[in-house]
């Protein structure tokens, strides 16, 4: 027969056979009832986190009206009173630490005559049901955020074509206090998606303990259920804001239900409110965003008091942590080999940079943002510069240099001196004069060999030409040199080269003008 009410003395059978330990499927052999019968009422007794001793005290109507009776509706003063409680007390389990073992205990202090701890939890999961709060319970105050991108796009007009552009659309949500933060973008690349992770961070003022992204490969590179591989900029934005990454689980919804439901609600309150005009720029679509998101947020929730902003301010706003001073620059990274001159060459820059002597010959990693360079040994740190874009340049810690420790490596001065002596003293003096020029003999070094190296490409008498001609320009380095020859300037004597005269013109100012 359907629905025939179960015995009390089977119910203490079940609940007893599985503190105990035994499996449903032996529970439902042992007792004659189906498993999803057994099922249903170990549901209620798992909800209820109570033990066999406590329930074994109950009466079998206590018990009947804890695992058989439907939601009712409020039936005498003391479950008004318990409701009321669990209307003016939800947002205190917000608070870290607070239990619902914590909320019996001050319901009981307050109420002397009131329910015991099993009734106090079955009808707490009863109102929460019936009552299906906008927040979650389990979102603790300044633990996390949840981010995404909404699968529906904006457009914009492009300014330089003319053409309708679609723009991604980010969500941010903290957890308990439900506090939103949206914000137009182009793309999903990792360098818009950690701006627009960070933006939300300022807009909320702070940044929770950890932060909940979807598997996008701005943020995870590679899925695992049990350690998934984080994409190195992101996990690097996350340690500058202290926070822990969490990745939501893939095909698991329930990991990011709530930034779901802000993306749903988006699409109500601010993709359905947006002007019919199409706005010429993101900045100008994001303008709008804000207005709408803060009329949003201050919106109070349904069948609540107090909106999502007033929530934040209250209980949330005070657990985050504080922003840290400077906003994170997104690194890239390359690798390189120290050169014999201590420095390795940022190639996006074409600018060289030193490393300690000691490296010399090592692959090195460098990574580098807009104003930074660090340089990386075996994941050890061993040199940091401020970034500098001029080509051909060099950046040089006195420090690093091996001519500081009195220490002579197969390239020093001398070495390349007896190089040139061997050509030519006029190359000789020549090459010593490059090394002079640098404050470092050691940023030379590439020039003194690149200049050297024209004595076997041209021969000896083109290079002894070449060093003449770029010493009388006063010109002291490579390029110099490759241009000489390039042109073929080291085949005319300087001497008997004619001097042009000076083109008679109207606009051109006399000899005497100066005087």
């Amino acid at each position: 027969m359907a629905n025939k009410p179960i015995q009390m003395s089977k119910l203490r059978q079940v609940l007893k056979l599985y503190c105990q330990g035994q499996s449903k499927l032996h529970i439902s052999k042992s007792t004659g009832l189906s498993r999803n019968t057994v099922k249903k009422y170990l549901n209620v007794l798992t909800g209820l986190k109570t033990t066999w001793e406590e329930v074994s005290k109950l009466s079998d109507k206590d018990l009947d009206e804890l695992f058989c009776k439907e939601p009712e509706e409020i039936a005498d003063e003391r479950l008004a009173a318990l409701h009321i409680f669990f209307k003016d007390n939800e947002k205190r389990l917000q608070q870290r630490g607070v239990t619902i073992l914590r909320l019996w205990e001050l319901y009981k202090r307050d109420y002397v005559g009131g329910f015991s701890r099993a009734t106090f939890y079955h009808h707490y999961n009863l109102w929460r049901r019936r009552a299906k709060p906008s927040m979650h319970m389990e979102h603790k105050a300044g633990d996390k955020v949840f981010v995404d991108y909404t699968s529906e796009k904006l457009h914009i007009v492009d300014e330089l074509t003319g053409e309708i552009k679609a723009v991604e659309v980010f969500v941010a949500i903290l957890g308990a206090s439900q506090l939103t933060y949206v914000e137009a973008v182009e793309t999903q690349r990792v360098e818009d998606f950690i701006s627009c992770c960070e933006n939300g961070l300022h807009y909320f003022g702070g940044s929770p303990n950890a932060i909940v992204p979807d598997n996008l490969k701005s943020a995870v590179t590679k899925t695992n259920r049990y350690e998934p591989k984080l994409n190195e900029n992101f996990e690097a934005f996350a340690d500058h804001y202290n926070m822990t990454v969490l990745p939501a689980r893939a095909y698991k919804p329930k990991d990011k239900a709530l930034v779901e439901g802000a993306v749903k609600i988006a699409y109500i309150r601010i993709f359905a409110s947006l002007p019919d005009k199409i706005p010429a720029s993101v900045n100008e679509l994001n303008a709008q965003i804000r207005i709408l998101l803060s009329a949003h947020n201050n919106t109070a929730f349904k069948g609540r008091n107090y909106s999502r902003q007033q929530q934040f301010d209250e209980m949330e706003k005070k657990t985050l942590q504080p922003l840290p001073q400077n906003r994170y620059e997104l690194r890239r990274s390359l690798h390189a080999t120290a050169m014999k001159n201590v420095h390795v060459c940022l190639s996006v820059d074409k600018h060289y940079y030193s490393v300690p002597f000691a490296y010399i010959s090592r692959k090195v990693r460098i990574l580098y943002s807009k104003s930074l360079v660090e340089i990386f040994y075996k994941y050890e740190l061993i040199a940091k510069h401020d970034r500098i874009r001029s080509a051909h340049n060099y950046t040089t810690d006195a420090m690093h240099m091996a001519t500081q420790h009195k220490i002579l490596a197969e390239w020093n001065p001398d070495y390349f001196l007896a190089q040139a002596r061997a050509v030519g003293s006029d190359v000789e003096y020549y090459i010593g004069q490059v090394l002079l020029k640098k404050q470092h003999p050691e940023q030379a070094y590439k020039s003194c060999q690149g200049i050297l190296s024209f004595a076997k490409r041209v021969g000896h008498q083109r290079l002894i030409k070449a060093c003449i001609r770029a010493h009388a320009y006063g010109l002291y380095h490579f390029r110099a040199i490759e241009d000489i020859l390039k042109k073929g300037l080291d085949l005319f004597d300087i001497e008997n080269e004619e001097q042009q005269a000076m083109p008679q013109h109207d606009n051109i100012r006399g000899e005497n003008y100066y005087q």
